[in-house]
């Protein structure tokens, strides 16, 4: 990390990476590379098919899949997932099915919402993945509320809530973190720091350079992570579980990611960043760093990456396929699992 903050990659060994994975070992860095790609074609397949007026509305991942996959791998199925915009792939490593989303974001009769949710703001219960929402930071006071349960109940789950750094500004992320911080909650804060709040850039939102430095004020430790670095983010992530899980309470992550895509659909990114931008973003790129140390180890060749990209496109050309053959929800249906039958479920 440079004197102004910034995070510079570093490479890695391989005596390096065995040490701070433990257990997960390096072979998990090939399964992680392969949901990275999975992550790449969805995202590409997508914001084209929104352009083609096919879905709605999407919000890219890309330049944070390290985050979201390493979520994936670490969490434990007792985990519970609130996310923000950007974590759909965690919701896929925990077991989610591809075809399931993608249902969702056409919004189609097998869509788990029926509908009824903004598209790229996905449910996935049975992987406890709560529904995302774009009311900024509500999120984080669910998390906390979602913790606390969890302490109430002696549950070995940790909950864990993703937001970016414009969130940091909002109301309910103060109050989220102070309520896990007086109560020793099991939650681990995720702050995706992807430099822009939309149109924002984080110096103009923010006078603190760090963000993780926030934590302290609550009693919680913070910790500025690189996240691009998907052994880094593992490691991380590793600890603030294993703390959450021990009863030590809660702890902020703030991973340093770049933007690379628009801010969404609805964005225009050249508006308003500096045209330098998109350079240093793919400079930082998550992918193709965890790819070069994998070629350079002789785990993964580059015909074995190409192998990866196509099937990862079949994959998602095949789930769209489906989806787009599937009819919307019949009209009826707006109000079923929302009332109870009169009598059903309670007595006396």
């Amino acid at each position: 990390m440079t004197a102004s903050g910034e995070v510079v990659p570093l490479p890695y060994s391989r005596p390096q990476v065995v040490e701070r994975l433990g257990p997960l070992g390096p072979e998990t860095m090939v399964s992680a590379l392969r949901w990275m790609t999975l992550g790449r074609a969805l995202d590409a397949r997508m914001q084209g098919l929104q352009r083609q007026g096919r879905v709605g509305f999407y919000g890219a991942a890309t330049g944070q899949e390290a985050v979201s996959v390493a979520a994936g791998l670490v969490s434990t199925p007792e985990d519970w997932i609130l996310p923000g915009l950007r974590e759909q792939l965690i919701a896929l490593v925990r077991g989610h099915a591809l075809e399931r989303y993608v249902h969702h974001l056409f919004a189609d009769d097998r869509d788990p919402a029926r509908g009824r949710n903004m598209p790229c703001h996905p449910t996935a219960s049975e992987v406890h993945y709560v529904s995302m929402s774009s009311v900024i930071g509500t999120q984080v006071t669910h998390a906390v509320g979602v913790a606390y349960g969890m302490k109430i109940r002696r549950s070995p789950g940790v909950a864990l809530a993703f937001f970016g750094d414009g969130a940091t500004s909002a109301n309910d992320v103060h109050a989220g973190l102070n309520f896990a911080g007086v109560w020793r909650l099991p939650v681990v804060f995720c702050c995706t720091n992807n430099q822009w709040a939309i149109s924002l850039p984080v110096a103009k939102q923010t006078a603190a350079p760090i963000l993780a430095a926030k934590a302290s004020a609550y009693g919680i430790p913070g910790h500025r992570v690189d996240g691009t670095d998907f052994v880094a983010v593992c490691e991380a992530l590793g600890r603030a579980l294993a703390a959450g899980r021990a009863g030590r309470g809660a702890t902020f992550l703030e991973f340093v990611v770049y933007r690379m895509t628009p801010h969404s659909s609805s964005d225009d990114p050249a508006r308003y960043q500096p045209k330098e931008w998109p350079e240093r973003a793919r400079a930082h790129d998550p992918v193709e760093r965890l790819a070069a140390w994998l070629e350079a180890e002789g785990l993964v060749s580059a015909s074995g990456r190409d192998e990866m990209r196509l099937r990862a496109e079949e994959q998602v050309r095949a789930a769209v396929a489906v989806a787009e053959s599937t009819p919307p929800p019949d009209p009826v249906s707006l109000t079923e699992d929302v009332y109870a039958p009169f009598g059903s479920g309670r007595s006396g």
